[in-house]
């Protein structure tokens, strides 16, 4: 079966505004089709996903879509831009809405994120991308997402400065060779969880 990547992109701004966090989550989508896998990108501030940690919490909430992509899902992607030295308030609440997961499990009793796998993306014009990919990572985990080795990207402009990834001339050898890792770590990782998915005792 074809693995699917579902890329959350976390920007502020709402279609059809550029992004860099939408610009490098579509290049991940990319090199993960060089792997055969399948993508999908949401930009989620296009979606009316209420606050709260519910499954669904009524009166036109659209997280419950985005759950059924997520759960339909082998890769979970989340690009978000830095503000303020933190993720997005958007990939905040992603984090909030997934925590309902907690309390899901499958057939076997086993967490319902377990054997999926989850991977993230960090632009910014500012310092952060490391304390972000550590937050998204730790919350991520406790949710039962697997994270592969080096599965983390990022890319950080000069301090004090006003430009943005969008801008860039070309992606920077370092930002594509650690993009190229994340996919290849991520497809391996995916391919092995679904053969020997975790014990559920």
């Amino acid at each position: 079966m074809t693995l699917r990547v579902l890329a959350l992109t976390c920007t502020l701004k709402p279609s059809p505004a550029k992004s860099s966090s939408d610009l490098i989550a579509r290049q991940l989508l990319d090199l993960f089709a060089e792997h055969g896998a399948t993508g999908e990108l949401v930009r989620v501030v296009d979606h009316d996903v209420r606050p709260g940690v519910e499954a669904d919490m009524g009166d036109g909430d659209a997280w419950p879509g985005i759950r059924r992509k997520i759960a339909d899902a082998d890769v979970l992607l989340i690009a978000t831009p830095t503000w303020v030295g933190h993720m997005s308030s958007v990939a905040q609440r992603v984090l909030e809405r997934l925590d309902a997961e907690l309390s899901e499990t499958d057939d076997e009793g086993r967490p319902a994120m377990f054997g999926k796998v989850a991977v993230a993306a960090v632009v910014g014009n500012e310092d952060g991308a490391h304390k972000i990919i550590a937050d998204l990572f730790q919350a991520l985990n406790d949710i039962g997402f697997t994270v592969p080795a080096q599965g983390a990207t990022y890319w950080n402009g000069e301090a004090m400065q006003g430009g943005d990834y969008q801008d860039l001339d070309e992606t920077p050898e370092a930002v594509a060779a650690t993009n190229a890792t994340l996919v290849r770590n991520a497809v391996h990782l995916a391919n092995v969880l679904r053969e020997h998915q975790y014990p559920a005792s």
